[in-house]
């Protein structure tokens, strides 16, 4: 190549006279080559790791969508309950005897010897009421017996002397059965006011308030002075009996024939905290209302210390025999359009829905009359999506849903 073409491709031309200048050329070319062998082995290794990145993340991404196909569930096993059931229902307390003490008699109070909080035994007084008005038909009443006693005494011996002289045929027969029935009349006259004498002295005993039976006053509505009048229907006192004490609950529909005469109760009460009283049952209803759908039950509850009060707002705990029926809990059942249903895992971690005949809610617990078995995986609070042959891993066991339920509330 000539000078000029050297030139124009700015290549200087070797200068065969100077080897240093064609050595330093040959090491200049080798230097390229080199570098771009190095660029070529950087590029196929950049090459090679985004291939390897891409496999690893698409292999990573498959093993997250494998496991993420899979449900995880929530189990626990259907049992039935070995312990005995607690039934807790809301009461209060009454007296044995409550009752409200009014007058017989009308008239003013005189004075009351019993106030509220007193304590007082049977025949006790509790109060005097002033009766004028009784006391003078009292006076009447005696003076009017007498009178009938002196009529009675004369048609008596008139009737003697009519007989003797019916005897010589001084008089008629017909003027002697006069003076019988005038006899039998006047003897009539005193019986009646023998009668009228003792009801107005029973009514006049009635001023006299005294106590019915042993107890305590709950209440007094009159002070001295006050008008007493019997048709009013304002009671003077109210007596309660405080030792035994009743209480009244109404037990469900659901558990009236688990409850029986005899039974023994826990009677307890919020404000007095760590206390328990033992009661009884005393007798139920044997019915059930129609309107509540309940049985009413009366429990006797000792009170010999006094420290229940009359009135007061108390829990009741029934215990209940154990029924043998299947416990599994409320957050298993599955309400779909078949009806109430349940999904059960296998040992082949397989969901399977079983259609379920629910009987009593104990609120977190909830029977299973058929449908189920015991020892059954049930899946708790299953989602709508969950269906027939999904398969599932489970993570560990709620609570057991046979273990003995809390005290179950039924206000």
């Amino acid at each position: 190549m000539s000078q000029e073409s050297h030139s124009q491709l700015a290549i200087h031309p070797i200068d065969a006279s100077n080897p240093g200048e064609l050595l330093k050329r040959k090491q200049v070319a080798r230097r390229t080559k080199l570098l771009g062998l190095i660029i070529l082995i950087l590029l196929a290794l950049g090459a090679a790791r985004t291939i390897v990145s891409r496999v690893i993340h698409a292999r990573t991404l498959a093993e997250g969508s494998q496991q993420l196909a899979v449900q995880y569930v929530k189990t626990a096993l259907a049992k039935s309950p070995d312990a005995v059931q607690t039934l807790a229902l809301p009461g209060t307390l009454q007296g044995f005897v409550q009752s409200p003490i009014s007058a017989r008699a009308s008239g003013y109070l005189r004075r009351w010897y019993k106030d509220i909080g007193s304590r007082v035994e049977k025949g006790e007084p509790l109060a005097d009421i002033d009766t004028p008005e009784i006391d003078q038909q009292l006076t009447q009443a005696v003076a009017a017996r007498q009178q009938a006693a002196s009529s009675l005494e004369l048609a008596k011996s008139s009737m003697a002397r009519w007989e003797a002289l019916r005897k010589r045929d001084a008089v008629s027969q017909q003027e002697l059965d006069e003076r019988r029935s005038a006899s039998a009349q006047a003897d009539s006259n005193l019986a009646a006011a023998d009668a009228n004498v003792e009801r107005l002295r029973q009514l006049s005993s009635f001023k006299h308030v005294v106590a019915p039976f042993a107890g305590i006053v709950t209440r007094r509505n009159v002070d001295v002075g006050d008008l007493i009048d019997p048709g009013a229907g304002r009671p003077l006192f109210t007596l309660t009996q405080t030792d035994p004490l009743r209480v009244y609950v109404n037990v469900p529909q659901s558990y009236a024939q688990l409850v029986k005469q005899g039974q023994t109760v826990v009677v307890t009460q919020s404000e007095l905290r760590g206390q328990k009283f033992q009661g009884k049952v005393a007798r139920t209803a044997a019915s059930i209302d129609t309107v509540t759908h309940s049985m009413q039950v009366e429990i006797t509850l000792p009170n010999s210390q006094g420290i229940l009060m009359p009135g007061s707002y108390v829990q009741v705990v029934l215990p209940l025999p154990a029924s043998g029926v299947l416990v599994v809990p409320t957050n298993a059942l599955l309400i779909r359009q078949e009806g109430t249903m349940v999904a059960i895992v296998d040992a082949q971690h397989r969901v399977h829905l079983k259609q379920v005949q629910v009987g009593r809610n104990f609120g977190e617990t909830v029977e299973i009359l058929n449908g189920a078995a015991p020892a059954d995986r049930l899946v708790l609070n299953p989602s709508d999506s969950l269906a027939e042959g999904d398969q599932v891993n489970w993570t560990p066991d709620a609570p057991a849903a046979g273990a003995a339920p809390a005290a179950r509330s039924a206000s």
